[in-house]
């Protein structure tokens, strides 16, 4: 979450997905968005409402996670 762009960050790992193997972007992803702990609930909302816009497609779904406090982990 402390990424200056976490969109921009995501191209980037589809970039480096896809010189290692093209095939896996048409997979379903999920993208963990760790140290969620750092900001608000306010910032994470917004932050949120970015990622539906910049993430419309199906395949990727994102959750909000924090190895400091356990959120969104499941045990």
């Amino acid at each position: 979450i402390d990424a200056e762009s976490i969109v921009d960050q995501y191209h980037v790992l589809l970039n480096e997905l896809e010189q290692y193997n093209p095939d896996l972007l048409h997979k379903n992803r999920l993208v963990a968005i760790s140290k969620t702990d750092m900001v608000d609930e306010e910032t994470r909302n917004l932050i949120d409402e970015e990622l539906k816009t910049a993430w419309p497609e199906n395949n990727t779904k994102y959750i909000f996670i924090s190895s400091s406090t356990n959120q969104g982990i499941q045990t």
